[in-house]
């Protein structure tokens, strides 16, 4: 993984002095709030309904354990002893004091991490596909270019200040597992009919309240001119993009009023400008960052089959199921680490966990950790002849459960409980729902569903991209939910759409459940419920909940 350079750890060092200063100004009275919220969204400090929120930057997910014990420490000694792992795959602490802010800043900067550009009008964190540098299938690594823009954009004078917040993602997958079409830019690695590998570059995605599928307004761009295009892409946005109305000020809004063509040829118009100039990346400007990246020291020689006696116990065989994928190289497999179960909200973790999880990854993955943005976390270099040994580990600490990929492993935004913007709350909703289908048969039954859930309109949980999505809002001062159906974030990226009227909050699990009730009994051999969903129609799910059930639905108007 990239490593701070002098110049890199003196940039991070003196952001935490100037903010130190300036929390000693604001709690003298010689900052006032205005000013200070502006400062401390910089350093990504929010307040949300009960106290201060820190989110801390994980570049493209991308952990070693010590950083990891580390935001086990910070958990335990400033929070109140976990962390809440993010769908931008970062971590979020709840609790943190004001005046104990620039002591966590200085604590990750320690070790090479930083809160800058977590919040703002800026260019945020970027997002990675979690399998990257280690699926069969993929065209290129595209770690190396995501610290590239990262190193680029971190304090950009021009795009520091943006209409609005700016969020791009990469995969060099041939299966998309970044939703980059979600994204205010998409970068993917391609092969174009000369073998030449390049990026397609989407543009204008998004969610929140006008979902919206970015389209691809550069099939195929050379990697040299990776930065000069994103350059042009952002000028295109920062001199056209709407600073007046905040709910139109995103990039998607601009591409979608001017159209996806015409806003790729006022890009091309800049790109023309700086094309072969100083944003030119040369070969050795791309080797540096691959060097980076270099793969881990596997071994040759191992086994490349899971012990069969291991595979016996049902725990174990469900989980090397659910939770292992392939690995690139022979001997290797990717072990996902599941952040959600009945014990605790999706995407919490418990500070000595985060320090197991350290440990396990210096004995088990190089001592390396991934997050997703399904908040999740990946071991991507296990041995495969040490999977039940890891298994065993994990399920000992409350993390193995068997259920990437199915209705448990849900996404999650902490909803009312915690965030000032919520309509509703969302996980009370998820550890009901977690608790009627986790250690059942009929979870695994079901088979792959992905459901998201969020607490409003700006769609943290990524409810409209759900097979299932839940939207909680306020209806005349009651808490209640629509249920939505048909979202995806792969390559078979739509937008879910409501099947019926709002809900209240104690009909929601058991809607849930007759959705996939309908789905087993409609469902043609391999079909995902997404499939069976996209076959049938929404008609059969909403006479299920809505009809079959005596008006299990909201007395509203439907959305």
């Amino acid at each position: 993984m990239y490593q701070y350079t002098q110049e890199d750890q003196a940039i991070i060092d003196g952001r935490v002095a100037e903010f130190r200063d300036q929390v000693k100004r604001y709690k003298a009275g010689k900052i006032d709030d205005k000013e200070f919220l502006n400062l401390r969204l910089r350093n990504g400090l929010y307040m949300q309904k009960h106290a201060y929120m820190l989110r801390v930057a994980i570049p493209y997910g991308l952990l070693s354990s010590k950083q990891m014990r580390m935001l086990g420490h910070i958990a335990r000694k400033y929070d109140k002893g976990y962390g809440h792992f993010t769908t931008r795959q970062n971590i979020q602490y709840n609790w943190p004091e004001l005046e104990a802010v620039p002591d966590i800043l200085a604590d990750l900067a320690s070790v090479e991490m930083h809160a800058v550009q977590t919040s703002g009008n800026c260019v945020r964190n970027n997002t990675l596909d979690h399998f990257a540098g280690v699926s069969a299938d993929e065209v290129e690594d595209p770690r190396p270019y995501a610290e590239i823009v990262r190193q680029w954009s971190t304090f950009h004078p021009e795009f520091n200040y943006l209409p609005r917040k700016f969020k791009i993602a990469f995969t060099g997958c041939l299966e998309d597992n970044a939703a980059i079409a979600y994204h205010d830019i998409g970068v993917r690695m391609v092969r174009n009919e000369g073998g030449r590998v390049g990026c397609q570059i989407i543009v204008g995605g998004g969610m929140g309240r006008t979902p919206i599928i970015g389209p691809v307004i550069k099939p195929f761009l050379e990697k040299e001119h990776l930065l000069s295009y994103i350059d042009a892409i952002l000028r295109a946005y920062n001199m056209g993009g709407n600073r007046k109305n905040k709910y139109k000020a995103r990039i998607k809004i601009q591409v979608r009023t001017m159209k996806p063509q015409h806003f790729a040829a006022l890009v091309e118009d800049e790109f023309a400008k700086t094309k072969d100039g100083p944003l030119t990346l040369s070969k050795e400007d791309i080797q540096r960052f691959v060097d980076a990246f270099k793969p881990m020291p596997y071994q040759e020689g191992l086994v490349t089959e899971v012990n069969s006696k291991a595979m016996e116990k049902d725990g174990f065989a469900k989980w090397v199921k659910t939770n292992v994928h392939a690995h690139k190289v022979p001997g290797y497999s990717i072990a996902f680490i599941s952040l959600k179960s009945e014990h605790r909200p999706p995407g919490d973790i418990t500070d000595s966990q985060m320090e197991f999880v350290a440990d396990l990854a210096d004995t088990f993955n190089f001592g390396e950790v991934q997050t997703t943005h399904d908040q999740n976390l990946v071991f991507k270099h296990v041995e495969t002849g040490r999977l039940h040994e890891l298994y065993e580990a994990l399920s000992e600490n409350e993390l193995g459960s068997a259920n990437i990929g199915l209705l448990t492993d849900m996404i999650c935004c902490p909803g009312g409980d915690f965030c000032s913007l919520a309509n509703a709350k969302s996980l009370p909703i998820a550890k009901e729902i977690s608790e009627r289908f986790s250690n059942t048969d009929k979870l695994h039954q079901i088979g792959e569903v992905k459901l998201k859930m969020s607490g409003c309109i700006n769609a943290c949980g990524h409810h409209h991209a759900g097979h299932i999505g839940v939207l909680g809002i306020d209806r005349k001062g009651e808490e209640v939910y629509q249920i939505l159906m048909g979202g995806s974030a792969g390559d078979d990226t739509s937008i879910g759409k409501w099947i019926g009227p709002a809900i209240t909050q104690d009909k929601v699990a058991l809607a849930v459940e007759q959705v996939t009730d309908v789905y087993l009994n409609h469902k043609k051999d391999d079909e995902r419920l997404l499939d069976t969903y996209r076959r049938i129609g929404k008609q059969p799910f909403h006479d299920r909940i809505y009809v079959e059930h005596d008006g299990a639905g909201y007395e509203g108007d439907e959305a």
